[in-house]
């Protein structure tokens, strides 16, 4: 243990002096693992990644094409940036990993105006004015849900980092308009051109309350801030739209009554039908364990709401998403990511109220967590590619049959440093309020860290469509027309082209159609389409280790 001051503080430790440094270095501990070394994932991850490869075959940024087929369900941010990570990175990494990259960008941002909007709002007069601001970081890098979310190449990435850039053009509004209103309008239009009309719809309706509900915002430096980031915002609102018209007024108005308009008012259905509780349900443990110091800053300070920025500012953005989100048709836990940055920040004032019963419980939790999970994983390793024991070994392996088992050095090395470097940092952590949140979270990153290198590998080899479609292209006749596809889905029809370069075409679809003398049916194992008499299977399969998908490839019968 190191030794102390008379007030409990570590004296001259680098981790009580250094918030800033152990923050970068527990982001960094999170976001890199699980990034590289896989295959993209089903189903968001194969389908986006469909839309990076075009962008980056062809370089065409306008009209998102998946297997030579427009797909302008989403503006093109996102594909844009990781076809730009694949353009400056896959000359040392594989395309897919290279274009991964764009996730570091978009939550070290994230990250970074996470921060910088805690300091603006509570850390700026006060001593400990380092965690309070960069508590916040860790606090949306520990929550529960952004564990997946956040390493998968997917737009709400793009998303969550418009949303916490607009969120702190917010803040910053009171003291520096014209740096807030740029800083809103560049938010709000990486938010719009990440998912469409959420974010400006949000932020167009908060910053409309703000004035109505609270005295602090009836200023003239308000009315500055939104105006400039009302002429900040206005390109990215028009730019891609209008070269969308140019291109195919056709595809323009598919993206804005179908997939944008049309998807608000029900038409088509991508997730659960949205109650309003879907979103109460899923928090408790999306947001965990932000929400409850969030809601018991709330509580402590009600009667403070209407006068502190800190508190009031942040409800807003949450009620207001919550409300949105709650009502529109479509509902999944993925749509919730904008929820964090704003109980994120709610709970930066609430740590150091919790009762000291309260943050010994966190406290003590975390290191449990950490412990447990830590001794799991290294068993479960150990057994995986060690061998040791053969019952669990033999079980693992009959989950993924595809995978390989390898005890690379590699893996002990770096497991064994995040377990010993963690247990080092754990006693040094600083006696303040802010404490049980960085256990948290740093044993959130470090557990990641290990799961991602002990276990990605084993998941890739079921999560991946890579050696089923290999097992497709080595079933092809030598000489055929076309490969007609039957209910066959965005993901695989973006492996089957990015892995074997086999473009299928949708009898579902009337201008897509044709006459194919080879046709590729999914299903499931309980149901799956057969053609008539005049079709013969030469293929079947699924991913190695999937019970439920089934694929099915059929050739034309020769006329007798």
């Amino acid at each position: 243990m190191p030794p102390e001051t008379d007030n409990g503080q570590p004296r001259g430790d680098f981790v009580a002096r250094h918030a800033l440094a152990l923050t970068c270095l527990l982001c960094i501990v999170w976001l890199l693992p699980g990034l590289i070394g896989r295959d993209p994932w089903k189903p968001d991850e194969a389908y986006s990644f469909g839309l990076v490869n075009h962008m980056y075959q062809t370089g065409d940024w306008v009209v998102p094409t998946l297997a030579e087929e427009p797909f302008v369900a989403k503006p093109p941010l996102f594909y844009i940036t990781a076809a730009l990570f694949a353009r400056a990175f896959g000359w040392l990494l594989p395309i897919h990993d290279a274009a991964r990259l764009a996730n570091v960008f978009y939550l070290g941002l994230a990250f970074f105006f996470v921060g910088l909007t805690s300091r603006e709002l509570y850390g700026r007069e006060k001593a400990e004015a380092a965690w309070s601001s960069w508590v916040s970081v860790l606090a949306l890098l520990g929550c529960v849900g952004m564990v997946e979310s956040g390493h998968l190449m997917i737009t709400d990435v793009a998303l969550l980092c418009g949303w916490v850039i607009a969120l702190y053009g917010v803040a910053l509004a009171p003291r520096r308009p014209a740096m807030g209103g740029i800083a809103l309008g560049m938010g709000v239009g990486i938010g719009f051109l990440s998912k469409a009309l959420l974010a400006p719809t949000v932020f167009g309706i908060v910053c409309l309350l703000l004035p109505a509900l609270f005295l602090q915002w009836r200023t003239r430096s308000y009315l500055l801030t939104l105006a400039i980031a009302i002429l900040i915002a206005s390109p990215w609102l028009v730019i891609w739209p209008l070269a969308l018209h140019q291109r195919s007024p056709e595809l323009f108005q598919e993206w804005l009554w179908v997939s944008t308009i049309g998807r608000t008012l029900s038409l088509p259905r991508l997730g659960v039908p949205a109650k309003f509780s879907y979103y109460t349900a899923v928090l408790p443990w999306f947001a965990f364990p932000v929400w409850p110091v969030a809601f018991w800053a709330l509580w402590m300070r009600r009667r403070e709401i209407r006068v502190t920025v800190g508190l009031h500012l942040p409800l807003v953005v949450f009620l207001v998403c919550f409300l949105m989100l709650s009502v529109l048709p479509d509902a999944r836990e993925l749509y919730a990511l904008p929820l964090l940055p704003s109980l994120c920040l709610l709970a930066v004032p609430g740590l150091p109220l919790l009762r000291r019963g309260a943050a010994s419980a966190l406290w003590w939790f975390s290191l449990m967590v950490f412990c447990f999970f830590a001794l799991v994983g290294w068993f479960y390793w150990i057994a995986l590619d060690l061998s040791f024991p053969s019952r669990l070994h033999s079980h693992l392996l009959r989950l993924r049959p595809a995978y390989e088992p390898s005890g690379q050095f590699y893996k002990f090395v770096l497991g064994a440093a995040m377990t010993a470097a963690w247990l080092w940092i754990i006693p040094r952590l600083p006696r303040s309020p802010y404490r049980p949140m960085l256990a948290w979270s740093g044993s959130a990153a470090l557990l990641w860290g290990l799961a991602a290198v002990f276990f990605v590998p084993w998941v890739d080899s079921a999560n991946s469509y890579r050696s089923m479609v290999l097992a497709i292209r080595d079933s092809l006749p030598a000489h055929y027309r076309c490969i007609s596809s039957y209910n066959l889905a965005e993901p695989q029809r973006a492996m089957l082209e990015y892995f074997a370069s086999i473009v299928t075409f949708r009898e579902s679809e009337p201008e897509r159609k044709r006459d194919c003398d080879l046709l590729l049916v999914q299903g499931s194992r309980k149901m799956i389409r057969s053609p008539d008499q005049s079709w013969e299977l030469i293929w079947h399969g699924a991913r190695p280790g999937d019970d439920y998908e089934l694929y099915r490839l059929y050739r034309k019968r020769s006329p007798d």
